[in-house]
């Protein structure tokens, strides 16, 4: 999960990534840096994020990107 912090803090600084559930809901992330995001995520760890996948329950925080992340590792 350190990974995806250090990916999230380059997209967007300053946000507390340990504690914030509301990235999308809040408009913290962008499209731009959704988009940015996917391409970090799928280069870093080695999934693909499909359009399904794009929902604010996925991208509202750290946790759930991290969750969205091991379970499509797992699928893989």
């Amino acid at each position: 999960m350190e990974e995806l912090i250090e990916i999230l803090e380059e997209i967007q600084p300053g946000v507390d990534y340990d504690t914030c559930t509301t990235l999308i809901d809040d408009h913290i992330l962008d499209s731009f840096g959704i988009l940015s995001l996917v391409s970090e995520i799928e280069d870093a760890f080695d999934v693909e994020v499909l359009p399904q996948e794009l929902v604010a329950e996925n991208f509202n925080s750290a946790e759930s990107l991290w969750k969205m992340i091991c379970r499509l590792r797992e699928e893989a």
